[in-house]
This record gives C-alpha cells, sequence and structure tokens, in this order.
C-alpha cells in the first residue's frame, strides 16, 4: 500500500481524452497549480509512487479501470483525500453514486476552465487544512506532556521546557515572572504535574482577587467561632495544598501583614488557623507569579524582602508573544483547533494573509489574547482581521525586524510540516533550495 503521509503539492489528473486532459493541466497550471497527468488508473496509480496528490481529478469513464474504482481505493488509502470526478452527459445518476462514495465534488462535461479551477481551488484549500490540522496532532502527539503543553519552537520556550523539566521533581519555592496572558498558571500546573507531587492538589489562588478582609480565613483557615460568621472550622488552600503545590499568583498583591506570615509558613512548615495556637504541619511546594518585577518591589520596601528570597529560590521567566512571533502559527492552530471542537465549526485556516497580520500585532494580552483572536475566527467574527486597532510600536520592532520574523516563522512551520526537508520546505516556500539555506544561516535557523 502506498504511503499515507501526504506531502506532494500536485493535482492529478486522469482522463483518457488527451485534449481535455492537455486543456484541464493548463488552466491549472495558469493559475499556479502543479500538475500530473495520466490517461488510465493503472498509470495514475504507477505515478503515485510515495506522496499522494492534493487533490485528483479523474474521468468516471476510462480504459481499462474506472473513476469509482481509482475512487474507491483512493478512500481506502485517506478518506480525506479529496477525489472530484468529471461526468458525461447523462451520467448524474452516477455522479450521485460517487458522492454518496465519497467524492469531493463532481464536474459535468463540457464544463469552463474557470468552473474547473474553482472547484479545484476549494478542494485543495480543505485538503491543506486536513494536513495542517494532522500535523498539529502530530505533534502534541509525539512530543512530551511538556511540549504537549507548552507549545512553541522558539529558543525561549524551548529554554522554559527544560528548566522546568530540570526543576519540576524538586521542591525548591519557584517564582514565575511574566506579562498578564503569558501562561503562568500553565508553567505552574506543568511544575506540579511533572512533580512527585502530581497526585497530590494544585491549589491555585488569585491574590489580587481576593477580599482583604477574607485573605488570612482562606489561606490559613480558622476554627468555629473565630469571627462573626464562622460556624465551623474551615481548613485553609495551604492547609488543603499539603502533599502537592501551592500556586500564587499576582503574588505582589499580597498585603503586607499576610507575607509575614506566609514567611513563617515557608520556614516552620507549620501554619495556625484563625482562632488557634495550634500548629498545623504543611507540606506544600509553593510556587509564586508576579506581574512585574518582584526584586525591585522588595527593594523599594513594597514587597518583604525576606519572602521574595524565599520564594525565589528557582525564577522562570515567561517571554511575552511578541518575543517569540515564531510561535505564532502553532499556537493560533492548535487553539483554532480546540474551538474548532468546541464550536462544531471548521478549523479556519491560517493563509499568508492571515499570518502576515498575526505576525506584525503588538500582543498586548499575550497568549491569552491569541485564544481570543482563535475563538472568534473559528465563529466567524473577524471583520478587519485581526480585530486590532494598534500596530507593532515602532520602538519595539523595526521593519527589517518584523520582516525577519515573518520569515523565520513562515520557514521554522514549513520545516516542521516537513520533517526538517530542505528539499521539501523549499518547494513548500517557492524558492530554490540555496535561498531557503542562505536565509536559514542568516535567521540562525538550525534543523535537529
Amino acid at each position: 500500500m502506498m504511503a499515507t503521509a501526504p506531502r506532494s503539492s500536485k493535482v492529478l489528473i486522469v482522463e483518457d481524452d488527451p485534449d481535455v486532459l492537455l486543456g484541464c493541466e493548463q488552466a491549472l497550471q495558469l493559475e499556479g497549480f502543479a500538475t500530473i497527468g495520466a490517461a488510465s488508473v493503472e498509470k495514475a496509480m504507477r505515478l503515485m509512487t510515495g506522496d499522494l496528490p492534493l487533490a485528483i481529478i479523474s474521468d468516471i469513464r476510462l480504459p481499462g479501470r474506472d473513476g469509482m474504482s481509482f475512487l474507491r481505493d483512493m478512500q481506502a488509502i485517506d478518506r480525506d483525500l479529496p477525489v472530484i470526478l468529471i461526468t458525461g452527459h447523462g451520467d448524474v445518476s452516477l455522479a450521485v453514486q460517487a458522492m454518496r462514495a465519497g467524492a469531493y465534488d463532481f464536474i459535468e462535461k463540457p464544463f469552463s476552465p474557470e468552473y474547473l479551477v474553482d472547484v479545484t481551488r476549494r478542494a485543495i484549500e480543505k485538503r491543506t487544512l486536513t494536513l495542517e490540522v494532522r500535523d498539529l496532532r502530530r505533534q502534541l502527539d509525539d512530543g512530551g506532556r511538556l511540549e504537549a503543553r507548552i507549545i512553541g519552537r522558539s529558543p525561549a520556550i524551548a529554554r522554559l521546557r527544560q528548566m522546568i523539566s530540570e526543576i519540576a521533581d524538586t521542591n525548591a519555592s519557584v517564582l514565575i515572572n511574566g506579562e498578564t496572558g503569558t501562561g503562568k498558571e500553565l508553567i505552574a500546573r506543568c511544575l506540579h504535574e511533572e512533580s512527585a507531587r502530581r497526585k497530590g492538589h494544585f491549589v491555585a489562588i488569585n491574590c489580587g482577587g481576593l477580599p482583604e478582609n477574607l485573605v488570612e480565613s482562606e489561606l490559613f483557615g480558622h476554627e468555629a467561632g473565630a469571627f462573626t460568621g464562622a460556624a465551623k472550622r474551615r481548613v485553609g488552600r495551604i492547609e488543603y495544598a499539603s502533599g502537592g503545590t501551592l500556586f500564587l499568583d499576582e503574588v505582589e498583591t499580597t498585603p503586607i501583614s499576610i507575607q509575614i506570615k506566609l514567611l513563617r509558613v515557608l520556614q516552620e512548615r507549620t501554619l495556625e488557623r484563625l482562632g488557634s495556637n495550634t500548629p498545623v504541619p504543611v507540606d506544600c511546594r509553593l510556587v509564586a507569579a508576579a506581574k512585574g518585577d518582584l526584586g525591585r518591589l522588595a527593594e523599594t520596601g513594597q514587597f518583604r524582602a525576606d519572602l521574595y528570597y524565599r520564594l525565589n529560590v528557582a525564577s522562570l521567566i515567561v517571554p511575552p508573544l511578541r518575543e517569540r512571533r515564531e510561535d505564532i502559527p502553532l499556537l493560533f492552530a492548535h487553539f483554532a483547533e480546540q474551538m474548532a471542537v468546541v464550536h462544531g465549526r471548521p478549523v479556519p485556516r491560517l493563509d499568508p494573509a492571515r499570518l502576515q497580520a498575526l505576525m506584525s500585532y503588538a500582543w498586548p494580552g499575550n497568549v491569552r489574547e491569541l485564544r481570543n483572536v482563535a475563538d472568534r475566527c473559528v465563529l466567524g467574527i473577524e471583520a478587519g482581521f485581526p480585530p486590532f486597532a494598534a500596530p507593532i510600536e515602532a520602538t519595539a520592532l523595526s521593519l527589517p525586524q518584523a520582516v525577519d520574523a515573518f520569515e523565520r516563522a513562515m520557514i521554522i512551520d514549513e520545516l516542521g510540516r516537513h520533517n526538517s526537508s530542505l528539499s521539501q520546505t523549499a518547494q513548500a516556500l517557492q524558492i530554490p533550495k540555496t535561498t531557503l539555506h542562505d536565509k536559514m544561516k542568516k535567521l540562525g535557523i538550525v534543523t535537529g
């Protein structure tokens, strides 16, 4: 059986009438499609020595085997391969039968070149989208747990995954620094799930979202009667996280009075519930996240320096999206596929226009904002795509830098799709292999 990893960029045309075959090939080639022709199914099968074409156009009535049997063979190899059947006048019943059997579409003779090109283009767009989704799934399936969760090929993300692997299975406190929307809680969850504490609780607290009068009770718990309304004992978040991981997001917003108590928990590994003098032993790993420079806040007295040093045993920096633009195509595809499943909609294709728009935006909301955009694209709510008001600031990225980032992202994306094959990547990008090699050297792209 032929290989089912389609990488060809050609359209296969099977037609025994040489004039019709020539006309079909010329019409498609004038529109930029590569074609390969065959006068019979038997010859077509010999031409497909490994890679499947992007689409197949076949007459139903052929010498030897007919187009219907060819369709069945292609369906057995890959049900998503678009097969367009050409029918003669009066073959409508055959066409209906073909559509039921899985044909993408049918064209009735005589047909115009424009109609042929239009049907073929739609088939190829669908096929390309299918392959992109398959590649994404393959990347996620082939990668480990971290690669599947922390998505990206940029050096910064590769370093981040490496550091998580190195410190996850320790008890060291970790401070995660990053802007809003970069995925700090995801990093904290990965630290938990890659550690020996994974069977314990992962308890996440947004310190900035807790009412100040309830912070102490939420974190440390209370005994019955500790204050008005405390009808029964309550186990606090820190105690509940014992044996697992406690994640304090926006830790810089924690009141100073609570910071003192947190420091004691870290030092003594015990806590006291409100209304109690009995120490309760706790064994949780503390992971904290801050939006700003916690060290600077400690220097200016806005955050306790002693607690900062306790939290910052290991430090992880989550880069903003604008600093890892080569990850945008993969992230968009990942989120679009997720949202397509949620909404029951097709996955939107990341065409060059979309890619350029995504790559030229500053992304102040980071990965969270990109996810929102992917969701809206799946829903078809993308007037003026992408729906952004602010372009990249001139001081953030110059035109040459933006061009380099765009080229680097496209090259890395295509290399991933073609298993690092320079020949296939150059063909997909429609540039000479030598040009691709020069660009990779200039942009610092190294294949494995």
